[in-house]
């Protein structure tokens, strides 16, 4: 079997299988390997559901039912990827008091695979991140900042790898310009550089050196503006090796992803899940030998 494989997307949680068509067997066939990537962004410590007090978000979000769903997928599925795209902390008590390690310990149960760093997760100081990474099991994901004058050197890397039957996943990460968005003293002597120039040398490492079948960058950047500021969807044009973005930093509530077509033509996947662990995002995903990609439907999920 060729190492190279395209793909073919899919969604198992929305139209396809009320149509009654769908073919579990073919799902399950031998040259398919099928990878569930679930996703969260900007969940600004909120472990606790939101109060119910009348208002639009009551009893929405919460660790525990993003837990509860998270294993009962995990249970139904063989290939589970579990992702963040930054702003773990800051926004409620619980960071005010514990500087983000209730966040860090509460991700590691759960078992997240990766996350990137979001701006406000320097709230507390750059050092306070590298403190709270002691109670983190998963690594920090992200390509576009030099950390080799602050306490974070060597704590961070541009990219990880993940196998999932003979299919590799590359997974890498860019931030958003701290410039303004975070005061200097909270950041330091981090350098910031051009996401999509970071973004391009990782993904083209990944997918041409490291033979990744698949390629998704986690990105605190933002879904779109109305100006030229760098976003998720500039980012997308301008790639030619990532495949899919997950990101965060504009609260952006998608149910189902954004295609764009990148500088080859090829489509990229685009996704957000909100904020404040209100919604989970997920996206199944076939490597199938001898098709196009093709993204069927993808559906995220509201945790109320």
């Amino acid at each position: 079997m060729d190492r190279r494989k395209f793909l073919k997307y899919s969604s198992l949680g929305g139209a396809l299988l009320s149509t009654g068509n769908f073919s579990w067997k073919n799902m399950y066939d031998h040259d398919l390997t099928r990878l569930t990537i679930l996703h969260t962004n900007d969940v600004h410590s909120h472990i606790d559901p939101f109060p119910m007090d009348g208002s639009r978000n009551e009893g929405a979000g919460g660790v525990s039912k993003r837990s509860a769903l998270i294993n009962t997928i995990r249970n139904r599925e063989q290939h589970v990827l579990l992702l963040d795209a930054g702003d773990i902390f800051q926004g409620t008590p619980y960071f005010n008091f514990y500087n983000g390690e209730i966040e860090m310990k509460v991700m590691s149960e759960m078992g997240y695979d990766a996350a990137t760093i979001g701006n406000h997760d320097f709230d507390s100081g750059i050092d306070n991140l590298k403190k709270q990474l002691d109670h983190a099991s998963f690594p920090l994901v992200i390509g576009n900042y030099d950390f080799k004058n602050t306490t974070m050197n060597g704590h961070t890397s541009p990219y990880m790898i993940k196998n999932y039957g003979d299919i590799k996943v590359g997974i890498t990460g860019v931030g958003i310009e701290l410039n303004g968005l975070v005061p200097k003293p909270l950041y330091k002597e981090t350098v910031y550089g051009d996401p999509i120039s970071a973004s391009s040398k990782w993904a083209s490492h990944l997918k041409n050196e490291e033979q990744c079948d698949f390629v998704i960058c986690l990105s605190h950047l933002g879904y779109r503006y109305r100006d030229n500021t760098v976003s998720d969807v500039v980012l997308a044009k301008e790639s030619t090796d990532i495949d899919l973005i997950i990101g965060g930093h504009t609260h952006t509530f998608m149910y189902e992803p954004h295609i764009e077509k990148n500088k080859n033509g090829k489509e990229v996947i685009v996704t957000q899940a909100g904020w404040a662990g209100i919604m989970l995002g997920r996206l199944d995903i076939l490597f199938e030998r001898g098709n196009k990609n093709k993204c069927i439907s993808c559906k995220n999920t509201l945790l109320k």
